[in-house]
């Protein structure tokens, strides 16, 4: 579970439910000492070895939970029987699972967060191993010096967990079908979504990094088109709407050459959506973005800039096909991001 993978619509998988259990313990023994010269050398059975543990850990190296589509019983080596001349039996070897960054681990039952693991290398025990039974020289006492009796091993924990993933990002792009996520996620990175002119082009949330300079540098996630009725499960909404949930804040993307759906209507209904799903996403600081300026004239342009900016929003009207005013709109998220930076550390301190 270690190579590399990549986002495509065939292979991102960011909710499963997986079964774990950790080794059992292996029983201890029961055995006597026989050697030439020591006829009744007295009890000497082994314990038995500890089971391994189930480890969840963290790693870049995965994009998605397509691992556990199919592979959905996740169990540890059992430990070893213990042996005579008072030997330990073998630890059961822990299985290490390797999920992507920002995964979620919960009780399938309860729904209680077990672990987030949010950080490279961040891990967690998810079903401990048994203890090994103890051999049965441990048993000796002053009333029985040839104990015929041993401890089993523990058995190891077990439970159903869910595996959900949220991507971790500092900017995320939300709009409707067609307003040109993708198109700016590739102006603005090296990222090379599915881009085309036909509603739900991008089929799963697509990561970019911009590189700034070689000392700034932000993540950004295009999720997929939202549409009314998204937080219901209506389009891929629902799927992709905890995605936004990591980001440290939005870019509401808007189509100003939309006649069907304009730019204030599109606006109200990602806020709908966002707030319908998550109180919480709504309280995030935002900016809002007018794409397609090459699609409309100037006086078109302005009139939605004041529109926006008269309800105390910022606005940048940009071209992502075109690569209008991209410098702009780095710049504001930078500042954006850099602002949020120094105001925590403000709290902190």
């Amino acid at each position: 579970m270690g190579s590399a993978e990549k986002f495509s619509p065939e292979n991102f998988v960011d909710y499963v439910k997986v079964f774990v259990k950790g080794g059992d313990g292996g029983d201890g023994a029961v055995s006597f000492l026989r050697e030439k010269f020591r006829p009744k050398g007295g009890p000497d059975g082994g314990d038995g070895g500890k089971g391994g543990d189930v480890i969840f850990v963290a790693s870049s190296s995965k994009k998605t939970l397509l691992d556990f589509k199919y592979k959905k019983h996740l169990i540890a080596q059992n430990g070893e029987r213990g042996r005579n001349k008072k030997q330990k039996g073998k630890d059961g070897e822990d299985l290490v699972v390797y999920v992507p960054i920002g995964t979620i681990i919960k009780d399938s039952e309860t729904e209680e967060i077990l672990c987030d693991l949010d950080e490279e290398g961040k891990s967690f025990v998810v079903a401990r191993g048994g203890r090994g039974g103890r051999g049965n020289y441990h048993f000796v006492s002053p009333t029985n010096q040839a104990p015929r009796i041993a401890e089993k091993g523990q058995k190891g924990e077990e439970r159903w967990v869910i595996l959900e993933l949220k991507l971790i990002s500092d900017v995320g792009i939300v709009g409707l079908p067609n307003a040109g996520k993708s198109t700016l996620l590739s102006a603005l990175t090296r990222a090379k979504p599915r881009i085309a002119d036909y509603p739900f082009t991008t089929l799963t949330p697509n990561l970019g990094v911009l590189e700034i300079d070689d000392s700034r540098r932000i993540c950004i996630a295009d999720i997929p088109g939202l549409i009314e009725g998204a937080h219901k499960g209506a389009g891929l909404g629902l799927k992709f709407l905890r995605h936004i949930e990591r980001t440290k804040f939005l870019v509401f993307l808007v189509d100003l050459s939309d006649k069907i759906t304009p730019p204030d209507r599109a606006f109200e209904i990602l806020m709908n959506e966002l707030k319908n799903y998550s109180q919480e996403l709504i309280k995030k600081d935002f900016i809002v973005v007018g794409n397609k300026i090459d699609l409309v004239d100037e006086n078109e342009v302005e009139r939605w800039q004041k529109f926006f900016t008269d309800r105390g929003f910022k606005f940048i009207p940009i071209s992502a096909l075109k690569k209008i005013n991209i410098e702009t709109l780095i710049d504001a998220l930078w500042n954006i991001l850099d602002f949020q930076k120094k105001a925590k550390e403000k709290i902190q301190t």
